[in-house]
């Protein structure tokens, strides 16, 4: 850390308090903030965590019309789910409050008035949907139409869920409001805006020259925005949930939850220290880091600071490490589409493995480029580097010195040149993760601890201890003391990654110094201490946990598929006549084979009533041949024959297509004459 910060104030996105938190936000922002708090921590410096909930915004009204319950019962219900998921986590947070509480109220009113009252914003009247049938404005998210790019119906004012595409409530076809139905007029409306142009000079020299360690994605996403020009935005808004506009003639609206919501990171160290709490935000000597997703660069980057800097007293973040998207099973995370590992649920289902989560989200960090999780490999890091390699290694030395020397450390005799070799290879892991966790890059920090657990697994390996106590026991004690000495060093590598195990370590260890300081020396564990009784750090993960896990991804794309089927579209009406052209037939399948060189042909013998015929059919992706024979189906059997793959067809038989695209062939519910015509 640069010496002329004091203390560090390090905040993480607030969590929008309309659902429970899934791994992509533990991934792009919670663990990773919490990695390096906890790192800081270690070295003994003065450091503050800030986390709360974001409880204001559309969605959370729109939630709450639809289950008939108050914004305020929506926020109270997941503040509570969230906040409590964390802390089994163990997310640290030295305070995890809310948005909607009166300090943050009185906190972000003053702040706003601050602003108006220096004549920071501009008032600015447009043109906004009017519910005249609920008599109030609509926000995006309550103006519902047809998408003007793939037609479908539904698409909110402000995005298509379908396509994805963005739009305006005036980009919809047919618009109507989502509170009554009604089609809604446009009418005059006035909000206060922040004129981010006014800003844009000091922003590209404080962001593009004056920032240029930030991460690559940070600080290209930013350069593009103040390349295509920043405009003034909107901090006010027509809603009855939300802050009230704390000036004359703003009866009906609220501040904008990006401006309010930022706002919260203050107000929620004001919560926690009331007398001490601007030397965290206000003090040149303090480092503001802000830890969020890809989605919210913009806003911590560009906006936050703009209200900061117009505010006059604050201090700027002096980094935003942003992470990129974590997907799942190879598709994006979606709560919409409930395609999401959530928090909660795996606290469940994993009772007790925390760390294993931490240590999977961490190896597979979205920090440069999206990234994915998949089941499979959640398990395979489990069992070949947490199970097979660090905990073997642990389990070994400490099982040994339990065997051989009851738990207690032995004396360290003469070094060989092995034995040095392996010492001079850990003791430069401090500086390694050290360097690489001042860098925000907590991924490679990890696999920097890990290799320290591979280290000790080798020499324990190479070593013999078990060979070698029946011909040099006095080795033996030189070999067990280094083991141990490297598994302390292990506690201390990974308590910022897995704070869980690194705490039954320490106890198993009966450590009783801790501190980042420490790690690297080579002689933490004196010689005649006293370990307590050694225990498994991590255990395997079987296949049928992992098939269950994925099992319930599998049920749940099929119930969207179902929930989202929508019939393809009746074709134009036909003259009675032409059906009557059609000779649709009930036949018997005598025979059913598959068509060589063909993945998707069936060939069927079929009874028809006067004499058999062969049709060949594309149906063989969902049926084996063997489960057809003596089937009766429906067929059209005046079709004029052609060849598929070198046999003639002589007709159709007559499939239904699924949602899922799948074909379930047509049959009689009752078994009727082969020949039996349909009509």
């Amino acid at each position: 850390m640069d010496k002329k910060f004091k203390r560090t104030t390090v905040t993480s996105a607030l969590p929008y308090a309309n659902g429970p938190v899934h791994i992509g936000h533990l991934a792009g922002v919670y663990v990773p903030a919490d990695i390096y708090v906890r790192y800081l921590r270690l070295k003994k410096e003065e450091v503050l965590f800030i986390g709360g909930s974001d409880e204001h915004g559309v969605p959370i009204t729109i939630r709450a019309k639809k289950e008939g319950i108050t914004p305020q019962d929506v926020v109270d219900r997941y503040h509570t789910l969230i906040r409590d998921s964390f802390k089994e986590f163990g997310i640290s947070f030295d305070v995890y409050g809310r948005t909607s509480s009166e300090i943050h109220r009185q906190t972000a009113s003053e702040f706003f008035r601050t602003l108006y009252d220096k004549g920071e914003f501009i008032e600015k009247t447009s043109m906004q949907y009017y519910d005249e049938e609920a008599q109030t404005f609509l926000a995006d998210r309550y103006i519902t139409g047809e998408c003007p790019h793939c037609h479908a119906e539904g698409a909110y004012g402000d995005q298509c869920e379908k396509c994805g595409t963005s739009l305006s409530p005036t980009d919809l076809i047919n618009p109507k409001s989502a509170i009554s139905g009604s089609k809604p007029v446009m009418r005059e409306t006035k909000h206060w805006y922040l004129p981010l142009d006014k800003h844009e000079g000091w922003l590209r020299q404080w962001i593009l020259e004056d920032h240029k360690e930030w991460r690559n994605n940070v600080y290209g996403q930013c350069k593009s925005w103040l390349d295509m020009g920043l405009q003034p935005r909107a901090v006010s808004r027509d809603l009855d949930w939300g802050i009230p506009v704390p000036v004359e003639g703003a009866e009906g609206k609220v501040l904008y939850v990006w401006f309010d919501a930022p706002i919260g990171y203050i107000s929620n160290t004001k919560e926690l220290l009331p007398d001490s709490w601007e030397k965290w935000w206000k003090d040149p000597e303090s480092r503001l880091v802000h830890f969020i997703g890809k989605d919210n660069i913009v806003f911590h980057c560009i906006v936050f600071p703009a209200m900061l800097k117009a505010e006059g007293s604050y201090i700027l973040p002096d980094n935003v490490p942003s992470n990129e998207f974590l997907n799942l099973e190879g598709d994006k995370i979606s709560t919409s589409r409930n395609w999401a590992v959530w928090l909660h649920e795996y606290l469940r289902d994993f009772e007790g493995k925390q760390d294993v989560l931490r240590y999977v989200l961490t190896a597979n960090a979205p920090e440069t480029k999206d990234n994915d999780f998949t089941w499979k490999d959640f398990q395979a890091r489990n069992n070949n580097e947490l199970v097979a390699v660090y905990g073997n290694f642990v389990n070994r030395a400490l099982q040994l010195t339990q065997k051989y020397y009851n738990g207690v450390v032995p004396a360290c005799g003469e070094l060989t040149e092995y034995d040095q070799a392996t010492l001079d290879e850990f003791k430069d892991v401090k500086v390694k993760v050290e360097e690489l966790l001042d860098n925000f890059k907590f991924r490679d920090a990890q696999k920097e601890a890990m290799n320290l657990a591979r280290i000790g697994n080798k020499y324990i390996a190479d070593c013999e201890p078990w060979k070698v106590i029946k011909t040099d026991p006095e080795r033996v004690k030189t070999i067990i003391y280094i083991s141990l000495q490297l598994t302390a060093n292990l506690a201390i590598a990974f308590e910022p990654f897995l704070p869980f195990s690194s705490e039954k370590l320490r106890h198993i260890l009966n450590m009783e110094t801790f501190e980042w300081a420490q790690l690297g020396n080579t002689n933490l564990l004196q010689e005649g201490h006293q370990l307590n009784q050694p225990e498994l750090l991590f255990e395997k993960i079987e296949d049928a946990v992992i098939e269950a896990q994925v099992q319930k991804l599998l049920d749940t794309k099929k119930a969207n598929e179902e929930a989202n089927y929508k019939a393809e579209p009746i074709k134009e009406n036909i003259p009675f006549e032409d059906f009557e052209k059609l000779d649709i037939r009930v036949g018997t399948v005598l025979e059913c084979t598959k068509v060589p060189k063909a993945d998707k042909l069936l060939c069927f013998k079929i009874a028809d009533g006067l004499e058999n015929r062969t049709i060949v059919s594309g149906i063989a992706k969902y049926y084996k041949p063997e489960d057809l024979v003596g089937k009766q189906v429906c067929f059209i059997a005046n079709l004029a024959p052609r060849k598929l793959k070198g046999i003639e067809s002589q007709g159709m038989i007559l499939s239904a297509v699924n949602h899922d695209g799948s074909l379930s062939v047509i049959t009689p519910e009752k078994e009727v004459k082969p020949g039996s015509c349909v009509g």
